[in-house]
C-alpha cells in the first residue's frame, strides 16, 4: 500500500507500524504534525500533549520502563528543555524501545535560533538517524526502535524542516504488535546515584563501540558511484539538495546513520575520488570527523556556516553562479510581514501597553511575540519559552536598585507558555519579591503552533474531556496576592489594569482571558464567549474623517481607501472585537449583525 505523506506523517506511520503504544510531545514548528497524526491512531497508540518537552521525554521514559515502545517529538529548541533527562537516560538505557525525534530548523523559518541538534547525539552519546525523505522517515523510525532495544539506548531521529514538510510516496505496511516487556526492578541500572552511575558510564562507551561497528555495516549508509572526480558526503535533506546540483557528475556517500559516523567507509570513499565536498547545514559535524581522519575536503571553508543548504546555495558556492531566473522589480512586491490576526485578543493589550512610558516589556515565545512590531512596538526582548517572567524579575530587581527609578517591568506570557515553563519563573518572582507586573495572555489554546490543546483548555489531544487548570488559582498558589482577570478587548479595562499594577509595590498578575478568534470553540467556550462573535464592525463613511486612528490598532481587517480617504473594514475578516470602535475619535465605527 502506497501513500503520499509528509515526513511528519511518515514518522507517525512508522510509529504505528513499529507497534508504538505511547507518545508524548509539546507542539513546535516543524514537529507539531508528528503527534497530531499519531493521535489519529487512537485505537492503538495513546498520544498526549505534555506541558513541556522535559515532561514529555520523562513520561516516554516511564512508558519505556513499564515495557512499551514509546516516543517523544519536539522542535530543536525543545531538546534544550528535555536535555536534563536525555543525558541520564543515555546512561540507564531503556526497557521498551525509546525514540526522541528532534525537528531542526535551518533557516529559522519559525524559530529563535537554528541550533544543530546533531550535537546532542554526540554530546549525549546516543545513536542518531537522519532521514532524507518521507520513505526514509518511516523506515528509519521503525529501525530506531530495533536499535533502541538491541543496544539498550534511547535513539535520536533528527529531522529538518524540508524533510518534515515535503511530501513523498511511502510504501506502507501493517502494524506489528509488539508485546509489552516485563518490568523488572533493577536499581543498579535505573537509580543514578554516583556509585551506580560511574559503572553505567563505562557501559555507554562500550555501547558506542558496538554501534560504530553497526554504522559501518548498516544499509542506511551507502555509496552511489558515478564520476569519481567529485565525491559528495551528505546526510538528510542535503543529500537531495546535492543530487539536484551535481546529478551524475558526482559520486555520493549518503549517510543515514550518523552517530557514530562510519569512519572506515568515509576513508574508503574519500580514497577513491579526486575531490570531496561535505555538504551539511549549520555545524560542520561530518566535516570535523572527516578532517580528524586526516582527509582533505571542502566544507565550511566553501559553503555558508548557517542557513539552508538549498541547491541555489550549493550551486553559487561551487560554480560561482546560479541558474538564471525571471527578473522583476522587487520594490513593487508588497511587504507581507506577520501580524496579529483580525480579532486577536492580544491586540487590545499591546495597543495600550505600547503607549506607556518608563516601561520595559519582557516578552516570550508565542503569537504575542508579534507585539514587538509596528504599530505597537511593545516588546523589548524575548529569549525562550517561559523566560519573560524571570528575565523581567531580574531586570526589575536592578531597576529598583537605582536612585529615582521610574522603570517598571511588564512581563508578558501566553497561557500555554505559562504552563510550559512560566510557572517556575513566577515562583522566582514571588519567592524573591520583585514588583513586576506579570500579564498572562490566556487565549484558551496553544495558538502559535496551530491550536493544540493544553492544560488550560479542558481537553486532551485525543479529545477526552479533562481537568481544566484554573490559571488564577494556579497563580495564587504560586504566592501572588494581587490577581485580576479582564477582557483584553475592553481597552478601558486594560488601561485600568495596568494602572492598578503600576500602583502596587508587590508583584501582581493580570490575566487577559479571551479565546483566539481562529479557535474551534469547545462547548464550554461557546457558552461563555460565542455571543460576542455574532456581530462585526463597520465604518460609517459619512462620519469617518480619515484620521486613521483605527489603522493604528494594527488590525488586518482594516484598510484605508486612498481615493475615498476613508477607512474600510473587510466584512469577511472582522470578528467584532470592537477595539477599533473604541479608538475612533468621531465614533464612525458601529456594530452590525454578523
Amino acid at each position: 500500500m502506497k501513500k503520499l505523506l509528509t515526513g511528519n506523517e511518515a514518522l507517525a506511520r512508522g510509529a504505528y507500524e513499529a507497534g508504538v503504544k505511547y507518545a508524548s510531545a509539546y507542539p513546535g514548528t516543524p514537529s507539531t504534525e508528528i503527534l497530531e497524526t499519531i493521535a489519529l491512531y487512537k485505537d492503538d497508540i495513546l498520544a498526549e500533549w505534555a506541558p513541556n518537552e522535559k515532561v514529555a521525554l520523562e513520561a516516554v521514559f516511564g512508558a519505556s520502563l513499564a515495557g512499551a515502545r514509546a516516543m517523544a517529538s519536539m522542535k530543536h529548541v525543545g531538546v534544550n528543555v528535555a536535555a536534563d533527562p536525555l543525558f541520564t537516560i543515555s546512561y540507564t538505557g531503556v526497557n521498551g524501545g525509546m525514540v526522541l525525534i528532534s525537528a531542526d530548523e535551518p533557516g529559522q523559518h519559525s524559530s529563535q535560533n537554528e541550533q544543530d541538534n546533531r550535537n546532542y547525539a554526540k554530546f549525549a552519546k546516543i545513536p542518531m538517524l537522519e532521514p532524507s525523505d518521507s520513505q526514509e522517515a518511516k523506515d528509519m523510525l521503525k529501525a530506531a526502535f530495533y536499535l533502541s532495544e538491541e543496544y539498550d539506548t534511547p535513539v535520536l531521529v533528527r529531522m529538518t524542516t524540508r524533510v518534515c514538510h515535503s511530501k513523498g510516496i511511502v510504501e506502507c505496511s501493517e502494524r506489528v504488535e509488539v508485546d509489552f516487556k516485563d518490568y523488572t526492578r533493577n536499581m543498579p541500572k535505573y537509580v543514578t546515584v554516583p556509585a551506580f552511575a560511574r559503572k553505567l558510564r563505562v557501559k555507554v562507551e562500550d555501547r558506542m563501540k558496538k554501534l560504530l561497528d553497526f554504522s559501518e555495516k548498516t544499509d542506511f549508509n551507502y555509496v552511489e558511484w558515478n564520476d569519481n572526480k567529485v565525491g559528495v558526503i551528505a546526510s538528510g535533506a542535503c543529500y537531495g539538495f546535492a543530487k539536484e546540483v551535481f546529478g551524475d557528475s558526482a559520486s555520493y556517500l549518503k549517510l543515514g546513520f550518523t552517530n557514530p559516523i562510519p569512519r572506515e567507509m568515509i576513508k574508503d570513499f574519500a580514497g577513491k575520488v579526486e575531490k570531496v565536498y561535505i555538504i551539511e547545514e549549520n555545524d560542520p559535524i561530518i566535516e570535523e570527523q572527516v578532517r580528524m581522519l586526516a582527509l582533505d575536503c571542502l566544507g565550511k571553508n566553501l559553503f555558508p556556516a548557517y542557513g539552508e543548504m538549498t541547491p541555489d546555495v550549493i550551486r553559487k558556492a561551487v560554480y560561482g553562479e546560479t541558474y538564471p531566473t525571471v527578473d522583476f522589480d522587487e520594490s513593487k512586491v508588497p511587504a507581507r510581514p506577520p501580524m496579529l490576526c483580525a480579532g486577536c485578543p492580544h491586540r487590545g493589550f499591546f495597543y495600550e501597553i505600547g503607549k506607556r512610558k518608563n516601561v520595559m516589556i519582557s516578552g516570550d515565545i508565542g503569537c504575542y511575540s508579534l507585539g514587538f512590531a509596528d504599530p505597537y512596538n511593545a516588546m523589548d526582548h524575548n529569549i525562550c519559552m517561559g523566560a519573560s517572567l524571570s528575565v523581567g524579575h531580574g531586570a526589575q530587581q536592578v531597576f529598583n536598585m537605582k536612585e529615582n527609578n521610574k522603570m517598571r517591568v511588564v512581563a508578558v506570557i501566553g497561557d500555554s507558555t505559562f504552563f510550559h515553563t512560566g510557572i517556575s519563573s513566577l515562583l522566582d518572582v514571588t519567592y524573591n519579591g520583585s514588583n513586576t507586573i506579570n500579564v498572562i495572555l490566556d487565549n484558551r489554546i496553544t495558538g502559535m503552533t496551530g491550536h493544540q490543546e493544553n492544560p488550560g483548555s479542558g481537553y486532551t489531544l485525543q479529545g477526552k474531556a479533562t481537568i481544566e487548570v484554573n490559571i488564577e488559582a494556579m497563580v495564587r498558589a504560586c504566592g501572588i496576592k494581587h490577581v485580576i482577570t479582564i477582557n483584553p478587548n475592553d481597552l478601558t479595562a486594560v488601561k485600568r489594569a495596568l494602572e492598578w499594577g503600576t500602583s502596587l509595590e508587590e508583584p501582581c498578575v493580570i490575566i487577559t482571558r479571551w479565546p483566539c478568534a481562529l479557535k474551534k470553540f469547545a462547548k464550554k467556550d461557546k457558552e461563555e464567549f460565542t455571543a460576542a462573535f455574532t456581530t462585526r464592525c463597520a465604518v460609517d463613511t459619512e462620519k469617518c474623517n480619515g484620521c486613521r486612528a483605527c489603522i493604528r490598532t494594527g488590525c488586518p481587517a482594516i484598510s484605508f481607501d486612498k481615493q475615498l480617504k476613508k477607512s474600510v473594514i473587510a466584512a469577511d475578516s472582522c470578528v467584532g472585537c470592537e477595539v477599533c470602535l473604541q479608538v475612533c475619535p468621531v465614533k464612525a465605527i458601529r456594530k452590525v449583525e454578523g
